[in-house]
């Protein structure tokens, strides 16, 4: 193929191909040819230019189809227009001379085609260009079109478009010639025609004015005449057409002078009238149309009606929204009038009058609901409202005068109910559409919205009455609000009118549409609702026989009622249950002998009566069974089970009735058996096994029933179908945006769709789509369907003879009848048959004996060959699932085999098309049959059938058959791809466009082999890279290819070539496909787009966004879409079609599109993305409100860009999107969510001004989030005070975020203020409204959280502005007080529970930010140091008023800690297990009510966890004070603490004293924490674990709780074995420390606890001998410890835990495992430091709880432990800095070694030889390591020697042998070359030599201090070099200076002879000291200042040793004279000097 790529075609390798590779060639040069011309220099075209219009014109003659004749007229058209024009008038005359040629054999015919193509390109590149050579070539193609066959006309007519597109009005010579020539073929046989003509006059009426003039009527008509017969794309076409000529007649005003005379200025009337005749009269012309009405046997088509129907749609959309808004009132009443009583054929039978209500619907909705924006929606609702009123007076007239006799019968009445329907539909949409938005148009009272449907509910037709009611449900589910006043008012009436059957059946209608409302009412309506209603129904069930009048009406409401109260679910229901269950009993006879006297007593009346009930009874208990599951136990369901037989019985019965009663029982019999079919599916069939033969028996004659003309297959068979195989079937099985309308199509003559009225109890289901009116069928066809469905589930459980006799009957019945009866017949069998074998394939049964599966087989072979598409369809996929139950290899084998040989010999359409997708099918459930044989056979077979050009129904079937094969037989097909894709690219090259079936099904092959090469196709090899051409180029033709689903084929195959080869697929290209098709009319090829799209965003986001602006930049062509990606970009231009499109599985995928491009883009283009946000945010903003707050606050920030946004209003260009509707706005504000958090990932520089604005200057180009704070704020301000309730959430949502995020940003200009401060107002304003009483719940709650989040920021710090937003938190919590009395009725109970907990949590939020701020205040000022350093910040948190923010709270505190204590009690009742739910309280909980349980749960458990955080504080404050004789009372906190939990309850009138409400108090919140923390779930959040864990901390920060659990020693080990398995599951280092904090405090209390007893235990026996004291403390007097019950033990497992999981070479098993390397350091993270600290500091306190024997049995692993750690992280860091592990471990080992169980009597000396070995442990850790020594830390080691040293008893280290080694330890670090070692280890011998102990301490000084004298000697020869060395020389001298004081007197004099003259000998004299180097000067003074000290001290020694020498006295008296006048700042530095060195000391001094 490489080969095909040059500007000329290669002629050589062009000759040595193959027949079709020549073919394929051919079309690759041509594609590369498309591309290079454009971009090739004009001098190398003029070059080449003859040679290549020779090669061109000759591939005229080669016969090319039709995508290389349409590419080979495209270049040649380029390369004249870019080259020279010299001879394009031969290659014009060429053409014309073949097309004139008179051969006619079908081998000429694609050369004739192509001439035509050639021609049409040619003048529509080149255009005037051409001159008048026009007209010849424009007769020449008409003459030619005389004689030409279909595919001929079409390409002629396509030509001639393009001829005319390219002349203009230089054509116009031409134009009625064209007209004429398009009349004819715009009703042509072939539909492809007809389209083709449609658009050539499309074209044509841009110039050609007498098509919207003069001949305007018979365009019309002729539009009209080509709707009859016409499918989906002709209609499509035609309508726009229509809909086109028709708005241009409409808004033309350009008249030329010729035409004037003649021309009538056309009205809207005039246009409606046309539109309006074709509508009603259809295409049979004025005339002739009158006499067949005379006679009455007109009916229009109904594809003219539905062609009509599309064509109002396209005339409206052509003139646009605002044209609509202006005209409404206009266009309203025309619609309307369709279906009024002023045309009486129109609606004269109920299938016509529902035919043309969808019509007339569907024309409301595509232009109201899919033009408007939200404002005008709610004007038009306005005037439907007023067109409901106008019929309601009508109907009033009628019904007032004449008698009752005639009032139903009033013409007018019956007239108006059609209108009525689709006026209601309408407005019940539309208000479904606007949501809350839509609330102002329900408070105008002028309107009176629901006044209006309310009035209607009683009108006399049922279909009123029922639409009515569903319009009522659409105006709940939009607004919730009203759902409770609704039903109040509607149950009012009902109750009120009983005794008017309109109104008894218009009023339950209502009620039952409101329930089913409410599971769309995520706030639900109040639970005592159903009360009410149930009693209404049992009341209208049991006055129902009181008055025969109303019998009927008040029989079927009270079921009604009843089945819809069932979708309230088990909560509501389960306290009527015994009542409904007592009202089924009762409505059957209890026995076969009561049936029986029935049967003889009733008459015609009584039974329809009967019927009915029973019917209403039967649905009340399958809507019972399917909304209740949780109800269904076995006890309730053998209730359920004894009126069933009495009902079968019934059933057997109603032939008998009918006959006997005649046909007023035909509807009501039907509707029984439908009910009881239904009830039966959904029952468990064992309830049933008795009647099975009965039933089976009525179910096989309702299936076989030859009376039915019906011919439902449209309706059973789809769901029977695969979803792939309906493809094969046409448009009209698929989805399209005209489905709604396209679907009468469908259906036979003799029925329209379903409608409401057909079963009322079909309006509490849950519809599929929102807001489309459920449409159920005529009972006769749902007895069928419901039938069906039944036999499905019943065959399953059978018997096998059971089975056979069933099948053999079914066979039978269908032998017997004939024509289309019989496939009626049999279409009811196979589809009930199919469904049984999906239940056998779900419960994996099998079907049964050979004979059984014979008779399967016949009946399943019958069908396969029928007539009806659908139903060889269906038969088909039966088939492969009869393949799947009967799994045999041998069955499944003989199957296929008899399609083979059927295929073999059948020449006939019917038998080809159903056997080929029979082996295709087969595929499907067998997971590809593993033998290629076979697999050989099928491909072979179904090659040979694709080839079949006399046959394309042939050719799709096989084609789709293949693909299915190529898709499942997975890896077996690879020997078959590459001749199947030349089979595919054979016929993509030359099945002619009009079969567009043909290449629906090549596209669908494609598919399957570019995923069966998969991953393959990367790869580089010659096969493949032939084979990826070969795809490629598949792709291409299919993307030129005129039908719009073929390139939504071709889209998806270039999906998955990019998915698997990325680099070969151009991005450009297909990025500019999508493009172009992103607004097409077919919804499929929309879906296509906008699914690739969300696959190329998520690799290569940036390119894709960048392509499609580049080619709308480009794009000279006609390239101009709906959307204007040109300003917006294609994320703007998703937005819009977000905007517009109504799909919802297409709208999920744009909004996964753009998120996608968000995520990876949001940073890059901030500011493109916030203004895309902000448009369509502020697009429909209330301007006033967001100027009004903004003035006030931005003068500093009000640039240029807020003012646009403020005026930007009445100017079009700032706006790219109109109106954008509700929940579009809502995305937006998602979107800037995520925008916020995808900032937060990409740096800090987004949240810091200073750093955002240094980083701007240095690149304009940078864009940082912090400088878009305004257009934040103000885009949440806009959401948050919208109309829609859901956008105000999703604002607030945006505020917290924003609050949250730049709480802490500093503003640079004022220091000490943060940013978010100026925005005050905007946060206040933005929070008020979500408080006003009208607010639902689910808002003011957000609000909540944002007013906590807001105060607890700290953002602002005066508290005067602080009080707005506190004062509405104050207002809600009024609200709470108010407690349930006050509570709101328009909601469910369970929302005041949301409401309250959410302003209890918020309060908690701000009382603990309170506390924490005033504990870090009290902390600042201890270390009030620090604040030097600390930055502005910790500055300003310290001044903001910490107590001010509490004494905001502190007012409220006492009614606060009340209700958090009484919420956390009903959390506490919730929590408990099911088995408890008797001991709950009966009356629910302070704040939940006992009904609403359920759903007050998910409430509380979003936010208990700060409420207990809260309590636990406030308890800590002020709570558990208790009264203590002692002291006095500290009154202050008296007052605050309510004295009782449990006032309300009854139980315990006892006041209960203080002590007892206190311990309640701590094991009620002990409890939660404990209950949360033995299992958070994996989804519980960590703020919750958190808190829970701080609430324990705070608990246990006071003494009263620590001796409660220091007291009770099994909740202490409890609750360390929960904190233990919460740090195994939980890692993060923030829960286990403070997890570890409460093991610390719980620690405290015990050791508390311990000393308590033992000092109470010594005054009590004080007399007594200290020996028999018993022992305190765990461990007893045997030292053992009971896992499970020891505190001790407890404390170590979890210890160990720690420090295991962050040292794991502690663990002594690891250790021997290669796993951990021996001696190798690990550094641990800060994280894992902290932890290791908080677990040792714990270890140290636990011999404090042991008794003496106990810690003796403890102290191994807790020395093991502490000395571990020291070993393991003892690490030299470079500043000479301890880690913080070992500072702990050696903090931890002084702990230890002082514990005064080291010197009790009883553990001494087992304590002594313990802690002696660990000495001899701390002492090997030198001579383990080998080559290693330069990692230990010898400092931390001679650390840990001087603890045991310095803190043991003595007899622990003067063991000779462990002192000597001990000693040698300090030699060697005294030599040490470290001056950092040597400084430490003098500073270590400082302290041993101070011991008081001499046996300890002499023996150190004996042996180091000569040499450190020594040291200190050699210092004068070497003076120090640096501060290090220095150190080393004071820390020396400070030593000395000890040893002096600490000698004996006789040898004292002695040591200070030797000391001092080392001390002179480091003074210097004036000449030096100028000289000397700072730290000779700093010893000089140090040196000095000692002298001073010691002089005086020994004078005697001193004065003896100045005498003796007079050089020392000399240096002396020189120094001190130099430093005399110096001597008093020299004093401050020597002071400050020691404090530096000591400045370790202080850190880490443990001794």
């Amino acid at each position: 193929m490489e080969l095909a790529h040059s500007l000329l075609l290669n002629e050589e390798a062009y000759n040595q191909l193959g027949e079709f590779q020549k073919a394929e060639f051919i079309f690759e040069w041509l594609q590369f040819l498309e591309k290079l011309l454009p971009v090739t220099s004009r001098a190398d075209i003029r070059e080449n230019q003859k040679k290549l219009v020779e090669q061109l014109t000759s591939l005229l003659n080669n016969s090319p189809g039709p995508p290389t004749r349409r590419l080979l007229a495209k270049n040649l058209a380029v390369l004249y227009s870019t080259g020279d024009t010299f001879s394009v008038y031969q290659t014009i005359d060429k053409c014309n001379e073949l097309i004139r040629s008179k051969d006619d054999s079908p081998s000429y015919l694609p050369t004739k085609l192509a001439a035509v193509v050639c021609l049409g390109y040619l003048y529509k590149k080149l255009g005037r260009i051409l001159g008048n050579s026009f007209t010849d070539t424009v007769g020449n193609v008409l003459k030619a079109m005389k004689n030409a066959e279909s595919q001929g006309r079409y390409e002629i007519m396509l030509s001639l478009q393009n001829i005319l597109n390219g002349l203009g009005a230089a054509a116009v010579p031409c134009h009625r010639d064209i007209y004429k020539a398009a009349r004819s073929c715009l009703t042509d046989r072939s539909m492809a025609v007809r389209c083709a003509a449609a658009k050539c006059l499309l074209e044509l009426q841009n110039e050609a004015i007498f098509m919207w003039s003069t001949d305007l009527d018979s365009v019309v008509t002729l539009c009209f005449k080509s709707f009859e017969g016409s499918n989906y794309d002709v209609r499509l076409a035609v309508s726009k057409l229509l809909g086109t000529i028709l708005a241009r007649a409409l808004t033309s005003k350009q008249i030329t002078a010729s035409t004037k005379h003649n021309f009538r200025r056309v009205s809207l009337e005039d246009v409606m009238e046309l539109l309006g005749t074709g509508f009603l009269r259809g295409s049979c012309g004025f005339l002739r149309a009158s006499g067949d009405m005379l006679k009455g046997t007109s009916s229009v088509s109904r594809d003219v009606r539905v062609g009509v129907t599309q064509a109002y749609v396209v005339f409206v959309s052509t003139l646009g929204a605002q044209w609509l808004e202006r005209n409404f009132s206009a266009f309203l009443s025309h619609i309307l009038d369709l279906v009024s009583q002023s045309h009486p054929k129109a609606v004269q039978s109920a299938m016509d009058a529902i035919g043309c209500r969808r019509c007339v619907s569907f024309i409301l909705r595509a232009t109201v609901g899919g033009l408007l924006g939200e404002k005008a929606q709610i004007a038009a609702a306005k005037e439907i409202c007023q067109a409901i009123w106008k019929l309601k007076k009508v109907v009033d007239a009628a019904i007032s005068d004449g008698n009752l006799e005639t009032k139903i019968n009033t013409t007018d009445v019956t007239a108006s109910q059609h209108v009525l329907v689709c006026a209601l539909q309408e407005l019940g949409s539309l208000i479904h559409g606007l949501g809350t938005t839509a609330a102002p148009l329900l408070q105008d009272s002028s309107t009176g919205v629901l006044e209006a449907v309310i009035s209607v509910i009683v009108h006399p037709s049922i279909s009123v009455r029922v639409t009515a009611a569903w319009c009522l449900r659409c105006i709940a589910v939009a607004l919730p609000s009203h759902v409770s006043l609704l039903l109040d008012r509607c149950i009012e009436r009902l109750s009120a009118l009983k005794s008017c059957p309109e109104a008894v059946t218009g009023y339950s209608f209502a009620v039952a549409a409101l329930l089913g409302a409410v599971k769309h009412c995520p706030l639900g309506i109040p639970h005592g609702k159903g009360k009410v209603i149930m009693t209404v129904a049992e009341d209208l069930l049991c006055s129902a026989s009181q008055n025969s009048r109303i019998s009927l009406q008040r029989m079927q409401a009270g079921w009604l009622l009843i089945a819809a109260l069932m979708t309230l679910g088990p909560a509501v229901v389960q306290h009527h249950l015994p009542r409904i269950l007592l009202l089924w009993k009762c409505i059957f006879p209890s026995s076969p002998k009561d049936l029986e006297t029935e049967k003889t007593r009733g008459d015609a009346f009584t039974w329809q009566v009967t019927l009915e009930g029973r019917a209403g009874a039967l649905c009340a208990i399958k809507s019972f069974v399917s909304h209740c599951a949780g109800l269904l136990t076995d006890e309730v369901v053998q209730r359920l089970l004894p009126p069933l037989p009495s009902a079968v019985d019934l059933l057997t019965q109603l032939s008998s009735i009918y006959k006997s009663y005649g046909n007023s029982l035909k509807t009501p019999s039907t509707v029984y058996r439908q009910k009881l079919y239904e009830l039966l599916a959904v029952l468990p069939p064992k309830a049933y096994e008795g009647d099975f033969s009965a039933i089976l028996k009525e179910l096989v004659t309702d299936l076989t029933v030859t009376d039915s003309q019906i011919d439902a297959s449209a309706f059973l068979l789809p769901s029977l179908c695969h979803e792939n195989d309906l493809l094969l079937l046409g448009p009209l099985l698929q989805e399209t945006d005209h489905r709604f309308i396209e679907e009468q199509l469908l259906l036979g003559n003799s029925i329209a769709g379903g409608s409401l009225e057909y079963d009322p109890y079909s309006i509490y289901e849950k519809f599929a789509k929102g807001d489309s009116v459920p449409k159920p069928l005529p009972p006769a066809l749902s007895v069928i369907s419901a039938a069906g469905r039944l036999f499905g589930v019943m065959f399953s459980h059978i018997t096998e003879s059971h089975r056979l006799q069933v099948l053999e009957q079914l066979l039978n019945s269908i032998k017997q009848t004939k024509g289309s009866r019989q496939q009626i017949v049999q279409l009811h069998v196979v589809s009930a048959f199919s469904t049984s074998l999906k239940h056998l394939a779900n419960c994996k049964g099998s079907l049964g004996s050979e004979e059984v599966r014979r008779s399967a087989l016949m009946l399943v072979m019958g069908a396969l060959e029928s007539n009806n598409p659908l139903l060889r369809c269906a038969a088909a996929e039966c088939l492969a699932r009869l393949a799947q139950v009967v799994s045999d290899s041998a069955f499944t084998a003989g199957l296929a085999q008899v399609s083979f040989d059927k295929l073999k010999c059948a020449r006939d359409v019917v038998s080809r098309t159903g056997h080929s997708l029979a082996l295709g099918c087969l595929y499907r459930y067998l997971g590809g049959i593993s033998s290629t044989q076979h697999l050989n056979a099928c491909v072979g077979i179904l090659y040979t059938l694709s080839q079949d050009s006399t046959s394309p129904d042939v050719q799709a079937w096989a084609l789709h058959s293949l693909s299915l094969i190529v898709d499942l037989a997975g890896p077996l097909y690879h020997v078959h791809v590459e001749p199947t894709l030349s089979l595919v690219l054979m016929l993509l090259l030359s099945v002619p466009p009009a079969y567009a079936e043909v290449h629906q099904s090549l596209g669908r092959c494609l598919n399957a082999l570019i995923t069966t090469l998969g991953p393959e196709l990367q790869g580089s090899s010659t096969a493949v890279s032939a084979l990826r051409t070969s795809c490629l180029l598949g792709c291409a033709v299919m993307q030129d290819n005129p039908d719009c689903l073929v390139q939504a084929q071709a889209i998806s195959c270039l999906q998955q070539l990019h998915m698997f080869a990325p680099r070969h697929v151009n991005l450009s290209n297909l990025v500019s496909c999508l493009c172009m098709n992103l607004c097409s009319s077919y919804l499929l090829l929309r879906r296509a787009v906008v699914a690739c799209l969300r696959q190329l965003v998520q690799r290569e986001a940036a390119e894709v966004s960048e392509y499609a602006v580049a080619l709308v930049k480009e794009s000279k062509e006609d390239f101009t879409p709906d959307v204007n990606i040109r300003e917006i970009g294609l994320e703007g231009a998703l937005l819009g079609l977000l905007d517009k499109e109504l799909d919802p599985r297409l709208c999920q995928d744009i909004k996964e599109t753009l998120t996608h491009m968000l995520t990876s883009m949001a940073v890059e283009k901030l500011s493109f993305w916030l203004k895309l946000c902000k448009d369509v945010l502020a697009a429909s903003a209330d301007f006033n409100t967001v100027a009004s707050i903004d003035t006030t606050q931005e003068e500093e920030t009000a640039k240029g860009d807020d003012v646009s946004v403020l005026t930007s209003d009445s100017d079009d260009r700032f706006h790219p999107f109109r109106n954008p509707r509700w929940s579009t706005r809502v995305f937006a504000a998602e979107c800037v969510c995520k925008i916020i958090s995808q900032c937060e990932n990409a740096g800090s520089a987004h949240f810091d001004i200073t750093l955002a604005q240094e980083r701007k200057q240095r690149d304009s180009r940078d864009d940082f989030l912090v400088l878009h704070l305004a257009d934040l704020v103000r885009m949440a301000f806009m959401a948050a005070t919208d109309h829609s309730d859901q956008l105000r959430l999703s604002g607030l949502q945006v505020l917290q975020i924003i609050v949250r995020k730049f709480a802490a940003v500093p503003e640079p200009e004022f220091p000490g203020h943060v940013i978010l401060e100026q925005y005050q107002a905007n946060v206040g304003a933005a929070l008020r409204p979500a408080f006003a009483p009208e607010t639902p719940p689910d808002v003011t709650a957000k609000a909540c959280q944002v007013c906590s989040a807001w105060i607890a920021s700290g953002v602002v710090s005066d508290l005067n502005d602080l009080r707005r937003v506190h004062q509405l938190l104050v207002s809600s919590l009024l609200k709470v007080q108010a407690g349930k009395e006050a509570q709101n009725e328009q909601y469910n109970e369970s929302t005041s529970t949301m409401e309250v907990l959410a302003v209890l949590k918020a309060w908690a939020e701000v009382y603990i930010v309170a506390i924490e701020k005033q504990k870090n205040q009290c902390d600042t000022h201890k270390h009030s140091l620090k604040i030097v350093n600390s930055s502005e910040e910790s500055y300003r948190d310290v001044t903001f008023s910490a107590s001010g923010l509490l004494d905001l709270v502190q007012a409220d505190l006492g009614t606060l800690s009340r209700l958090w204590l009484a919420a956390l009690q009903d959390f506490a009742l919730l929590t408990l297990p099911p088995e408890y739910a008797s001991q709950l309280p009966a009356e629910g909980g302070t704040f939940y009510t006992a009904e609403t349980i359920e759903n007050a749960r998910p409430h509380y458990y979003s936010s208990w966890a700060l409420i207990l955080y809260a309590t636990a504080l406030w308890l800590t404050s002020t709570g558990f004070i208790v009264v203590d004789p002692d002291e006095g009372v500290t009154n202050l906190s008296r007052p605050v603490t309510p004295t009782t939990m449990c006032q309300d309850s009854s139980t315990r009138p006892l006041v209960k004293s203080p002590e007892d409400v206190n311990t309640d108090r701590f094991h009620l919140i002990l409890g939660i924490s404990v209950e949360f923390l033995c299992s958070p779930g994996s989804d519980a959040a960590m703020e919750n674990i958190i808190a829970c864990l701080h609430a324990l901390q705070a608990l246990f920060d006071v003494p009263w709780p620590r001796s409660k659990i220091g007291g009770d020693q099994e909740l202490g080990v409890e609750l360390l074995n929960v904190l233990h398995r919460l740090i195994l599951t939980r890692e993060s280092p923030d829960i286990q420390l403070a997890a570890l904090e409460v093991v610390r405090l719980i620690l405290f209390a015990a050791q508390e606890h311990v000393k308590e007893k033992r000092r109470s235990a010594e005054v009590d026996d004080g007399a007594a001998e200290k020996e028999t004291l018993p022992e305190f403390g765990e461990g007893k007097d045997t030292g053992g410890l009971v896992p499970g019950k020891s505190l001790v033990f407890a404390t170590l497992e979890l210890c160990v835990c720690i420090l295991v999981r962050q040292l794991p070479q502690l663990n002594p098993k690891l250790t021997c495992s290669p796993a951990v390397p021996p001696g190798k350091h690990l550094l641990l993270s800060e994280d894992g430091s902290r932890l290791v600290a908080a677990a040792l500091v714990i270890l140290s306190d636990v011999p404090a709880i042991c008794s003496p024997e106990g810690s003796v049995s403890v102290l191994p692993t807790i020395l093991y432990l502490i000395i571990g750690v020291l070993k393991e992280t003892a690490v030299k860091l470079r500043d000479g800095q301890l880690p913080l592990t070992v500072a702990a471990s050696l903090q931890a080992l002084k702990g230890l070694l002082s514990s005064p169980m080291a010197r009790a009597e009883k553990s001494q000396n087992a304590w002594t030889d313990l802690l002696r070995s660990a000495l001899v442990t701390v002492l090997d850790c030198w001579d383990q390591v080998d080559g290693l020594l330069q990692e230990l830390d010898e400092i931390s080691l001679l650390t840990a020697i001087t603890v045991f040293v310095t803190s043991t008893s003595p007899e622990v280290t003067t063991v000779e042998c462990l002192q000597k080694r001990c000693i040698e330890k300090f030699k060697t670090a005294l030599d040490s070359k470290d001056p950092l070692v040597q400084c430490k280890c003098y500073q270590l011998l400082h302290s041993i030599f101070q011991h008081p102990n001499k046996t300890v301490s002499y023996p150190y000084i004996h042996s180091l201090a000569p040499s450190i004298v020594g040291k200190l000697q050699e210092t004068e020869k070497a003076k120090p070099e640096n501060a290090a060395e220095l150190q080393v020389i004071q820390e020396g001298i400070k030593v000395v200076t000890a040893l002096t004081a600490a000698a004996e007197e006789q040898h004292r004099a002695h040591l200070v002879a030797c000391f001092l003259p080392i001390l002179i000998s480091f003074l210097l004299d004036e000449n030096a000291l100028v000289s000397a180097t700072i730290s000779a000067k700093n010893l000089h003074e140090f040196a000095l200042q000692t002298l001073m000290q010691i002089g005086p001290q020994y004078s005697s020694v001193f004065k003896k040793l100045m005498a003796s020498s007079p050089t020392m006295k000399a240096r002396l008296e020189s120094a001190i004279k130099g430093n005399q006048e110096s001597i008093k700042v020299k004093t401050t530095k020597h002071a400050k000097n020691p404090a530096k060195s000591s400045s370790i000391q202080l850190k880490t001094n443990f001794l």
